[in-house]
């Protein structure tokens, strides 16, 4: 064979091998990327003017929220004794109750239309209690009358309308958990597997982390730290988090809209790693409290507004994550890198 000849027949087999190489990388290529996921929660869920302002925010957007619901605000002064805490008196809560019957009407008016908009309702135990040192015991009955109140909440204040299917929904459809001050001990997690509970949102991650245990019963979510402000300090991606790192947890309004802009600026950030980078979903945990003149609940607007209406994002509930884990495992493993 000549040296032309086989010259010819090394450039053959070399072209070959790019055309292969270039048809594999371009199928790569090809391959979608995951959405980028956000959830995005509420603790308390007691103000009634958050309810409609947060349901107005997802019809705008698109989103769907996750609701960490206090029981005790489904009761009034009057029927405040019907709740009690481990190892406390009847009628003690951290965080108050419901100033009237009328009050828990329309709260529980919020509940069932946010539901029938597909969010997710979920429980954050009573009365706020720290609960880190208590027994699996002790959760189990946080949690029989979290249920047994939600379930119970018309009757129990003395209100008609009760709608069709509402004791259902309570006794079946509260899938989650969030610990008040996101404080937990080792009774938690196996109240949390007796108790049917489906996922535990009281976790904290150095950063955005996909959920851990995501095969076991009980799938645990961690709020991440984020950077805050021109030092970049990490802070727990939450609303009373950010009040304590810009005003020491004292109200101070935002007359300059500088804490507004330092919060959207965080979230953005934490949103644009993850959605050039791997596509962890991003979790941010609110309250129905406006502190400093409600300039993380501008923030949290301006945020959803500008990101979850995006094709590529979706703005989903934990219950809604989880099902997708439940679902398909394969598919919904990408999701969180």
């Amino acid at each position: 064979m000549s040296v032309i000849s086989r010259f010819a027949g090394l450039l053959s087999r070399s072209v070959g091998l790019l055309a292969c190489f270039g048809t594999g990388t371009a199928a790569a290529a090809e391959q979608p990327r995951p959405h980028q996921v956000i959830i995005i929660s509420f603790d308390g869920a007691h103000d009634l003017a958050q309810w409609q302002r947060s349901r107005t925010l997802a019809a705008t957007t698109g989103a769907r929220f996750s609701y960490f619901l206090s029981c005790v605000f489904l009761l009034s002064k009057q029927t405040r004794g019907l709740y009690s805490a481990p190892h406390m008196q009847p009628g003690r809560s951290n965080v108050g109750f419901a100033a009237t019957a009328e009050e828990v009407r329309e709260r529980l008016r919020q509940i069932w239309l946010a539901r029938s908009e597909g969010h997710d309702i979920a429980s954050h135990g009573c009365g706020h209690f720290d609960g880190s040192k208590w027994s699996k015991t002790d959760w189990l009955d946080e949690f029989a009358s979290f249920r047994t109140i939600l379930r119970n909440a018309w009757t129990l204040n003395g209100l008609a309308g009760e709608p069709a299917g509402w004791r259902a929904f309570a006794e079946t459809e509260i899938e989650g958990f969030r610990a008040p001050y996101l404080a937990t001990g080792k009774g938690l997690g196996p109240a949390l597997s007796e108790a049917g509970f489906r996922y535990d949102a009281s976790g904290i991650s150095r950063g955005p982390a996909a959920p851990a245990d995501a095969e076991s019963r009980v799938v645990r979510f961690a709020l991440p730290q984020i950077p805050v402000g021109p030092s970049g300090r990490r802070v727990i991606a939450m609303d009373y988090n950010l009040f304590v790192r810009d005003s020491g947890g004292f109200e101070r309004g935002d007359a300059g809209g500088q804490f507004e802009a330092r919060a959207l600026a965080a979230f953005t950030s934490a949103f644009d790693e993850q959605y050039s980078g791997e596509r962890v979903p991003l979790q941010i945990g609110f309250h129905f409290t406006l502190m400093n003149g409600g300039a993380y609940w501008r923030a949290l607007e301006r945020f959803a507004r500008d990101v979850c209406v995006r094709a590529d994002v979706d703005c989903i509930s934990y219950a809604d994550y989880v099902g997708r884990l439940k679902a398909e495992p394969e598919a919904a493993a990408p999701v969180g890198g």
